[in-house]
């Protein structure tokens, strides 16, 4: 008897299966096999393609506060990668092709000029990771305006109220839903007195801002406000400097420090006339991402990224990882690669997407903004994770986080 002819027999006999079950398995046997010998230029030309970019330029190395956290130059850089490297494994089933084009802007070059040459026409969704002002600049481009900005690079409350832009999603919790996190876990410790210190930038006034908004919402006290205007080395004098600075009559449960530069609120904690904890930029901080998280299947992300990179992922790069996801699971969704489906389907109330930290993520469709929890960490753990447990919404509790719909001055979706 021929061999192949045996041997089916012995595959038929072997199986517990009635005989009208056979012509279903020769089916899913014949499929495999086609899909196994088939051209993979056949099946690459039936993909559907869609090119993300990503759009950067080189920063200044900020002056150092501390030997011990590097200076990362491609922060959000692989972490897009690793977003396309997602997307195209569910494409291979789904029959996409997802691929990265990144535009390295250097320190002296035009972004402006790098977008109108190289992304524009080319490109439907861009991965963007500037500073507030060249966001903007970017987004307001005759060319950009049919384009989708992700942006990966912002916290500023600004970009997602009054200086709103149609064309552009956020990606990073701002600097509102950041301080918000803080006073619910205040809230339930009962810290409620705090004392605010503020850096000498725009960007930890703004932080104070919103550090002063949520306080209010939460019903927190500021018992004391100021601002630390040393211009010397904080690290020669700080053992002295900060007992005196913190000396108050003052009771406070809290101190509160706004310095995203990080030029001094390293050197608060442990140093204060009072023992108090410190939080805010530093001390317990408010982010999107942290190295200590290894919830909700975080710890193979973690891993992944780390050995991709070489590095612990930042939160440019959870940023970026999620972009590219969003737009990877929309177009999956819709078996669309045009901007308005896509778009459409990000802001609607079917999309989410997994970001590993417990609750499906979503866009909001006044201002764009990622929903999203906001992990609560110390250097070297996490303390918790917001919106704290007994914050209710009607709709989304991280719509508890930030600015609500009723409060937001943007709503470009009427």
């Amino acid at each position: 008897m021929n061999p192949l002819k045996l041997s089916t027999i012995n595959l038929y006999y072997q199986q517990p299966m009635r005989l009208t079950q056979w012509p279903y398995q020769t089916f899913v046997i014949l499929l495999v096999l086609f899909q196994v010998v088939a051209p993979k230029s056949a099946q690459a030309i039936s993909k559907q393609a869609i090119n993300i970019a990503y759009l950067t330029q080189e920063q200044p190395a900020p002056v150092a506060s501390s030997n011990l956290d590097p200076f990362i130059k491609d922060k959000g850089v692989s972490g897009a990668e690793l977003g396309i490297d997602d997307d195209n494994t569910t494409g291979e089933f789904t029959g996409q092709l997802f691929s990265l084009k990144k535009f390295m802007v250097p320190l002296d070059g035009n972004v402006t000029d790098t977008f109108n040459k190289e992304i524009s026409g080319h490109f439907q969704y861009v991965v963007v990771n500037l500073p507030a002002a060249q966001l903007t600049t970017v987004a307001d481009l005759p060319a950009a305006k049919d384009l989708l900005l992700l942006d990966i690079g912002t916290s500023d409350d600004a970009l997602r109220n009054e200086a709103c832009r149609k064309n552009v999603l956020h990606l990073l919790p701002s600097r509102a839903m950041r301080a918000d996190a803080l006073a619910q876990y205040m809230m339930k410790k009962r810290w409620n007195q705090w004392f605010l210190v503020v850096g000498p930038n725009l960007e930890d006034r703004l932080y104070a801002d919103a550090i002063k908004r949520a306080a209010k919402r939460f019903g927190m006290k500021i018992v004391l406000e100021k601002t630390w205007e040393h211009t010397y080395d904080a690290r020669r004098t700080v053992q002295s400097d900060v007992a005196v600075f913190t000396q108050t009559e003052d009771a406070y449960d809290v101190l509160v420090v706004a310095d995203e530069q990080g030029q001094f609120g390293e050197y608060l904690d442990y140093r204060t006339w009072m023992p108090r904890p410190v939080i805010g930029t530093q001390g317990l901080i408010a982010t999107s991402w942290h190295k200590t998280h290894e919830q909700w299947g975080a710890i193979q992300i973690q891993h992944r990224f780390l050995a991709k990179a070489g590095r612990w992922m930042e939160e440019q790069d959870a940023g970026a990882y999620l972009a590219v996801r969003a737009v990877g699971e929309a177009v999956t969704r819709t078996q669309k690669s045009d901007l308005k489906p896509v778009k459409d389907y990000l802001l609607s109330d079917g999309f989410s997407l997994n970001g590993y930290t417990g609750t499906p993520l979503s866009f909001r469709a006044w201002d764009g903004q990622l929903r999203q929890s906001i992990l609560l960490a110390a250097p070297r753990s996490l303390v918790a994770v917001a919106p704290i447990e007994g914050f209710l919404h009607p709709k989304s509790e991280l719509d508890t986080l930030g600015y609500d719909q009723p409060e937001s001055q943007c709503h470009w979706d009427k």
